[in-house]
């Protein structure tokens, strides 16, 4: 399958979900990508430059009203965003894959594998990174801050470079996804069902302010396949700290879906 070429030089899957920034047509297994809240696929890109050598094609999920498809509106709940993404994402899961979801981008890489497996395609490994699992007790209040809240918030955080916070022009581009991508977090609710049989690693720093070690422990409670829970030093974002370790696990455990 190809795919036209942005003019950034990526290329960019018909329909305007995925982001291929190292194509492979041969790829081994291809590692589909959830951004967290406020984010875009771009926060894959060294992902893509550290599994290509691999044989690890990654596909990076772009939501919409960012980046490219800032002209977009947002989608409003994690169900609305999985099941628009899923008519292109089946068209690349006839092979082994993989998903892989970091904060808000865990929960809908989560929901989109249930409804994968759901469908007869069930992904060769689940990664989930710094999020709590579905099943522990939350209320999140963070899209009704003020704006000067909000951006002292994710400044805290640590995901998103400070000077784009400190610049009210690229500020007023990137708040708006933010807010929404927040309100989309604290509107999903867990749907019970049978646990999701497939091999899960979760990933979560030591230091992250919103997820303890045992509510990441708590997605056991949720899949039925082999378990790992993986603690790494840093705060939320601990994988920007920890790529070149992290892909190297991916490797690993994506060794027997080659």
């Amino acid at each position: 399958m190809t795919a036209p070429t942005t003019a950034r030089g990526q290329a960019a899957v018909p329909g305007g979900w995925l982001r291929r920034y190292r194509p492979a047509d041969d790829a081994a297994v291809r590692l589909v990508c959830f951004p967290h809240a406020g984010g875009s696929a771009s926060a894959y890109l060294r992902f893509a430059a550290a599994l290509a050598p691999s044989g690890v094609e990654v596909l990076a999920v772009q939501y919409p009203g960012r980046q490219d498809r800032r002209g977009e509106p947002f989608v409003g709940t994690v169900e609305e965003l999985v099941e628009a993404v899923l008519p292109e994402l089946r068209q690349w899961t006839h092979g082994p894959f993989a998903l892989f979801g970091h904060s808000l981008g865990a929960t809908v890489a989560f929901e989109t594998a249930r409804r994968l497996t759901e469908g007869g395609r069930t992904p060769a490994h689940l990664f989930l990174s710094g999020r709590r699992a579905p099943v522990v007790p939350r209320i999140d209040t963070v899209h009704l801050m003020d704006d000067r809240a909000l951006v002292e918030r994710v400044t805290r955080l640590q995901g998103t470079d400070p000077t784009l916070l400190e610049d009210e022009e690229l500020l007023s581009m990137v708040l708006p996804a933010i807010r929404n991508d927040y309100a989309m977090a604290g509107a999903y609710r867990y749907r019970p069902g049978p646990p999701l049989s497939v091999p899960t690693t979760v990933l979560t720093g030591d230091a992250d302010p919103n997820v303890t070690p045992d509510d990441a422990r708590r997605w056991s409670e949720v899949v039925g396949g082999p378990f790992n829970l993986h603690v790494l030093p840093g705060g939320h974002f601990f994988l920007n700290d920890h790529t070149a370790g992290i892909c190297s696990l991916i490797e690993e455990e994506l060794g027997d879906a080659h």
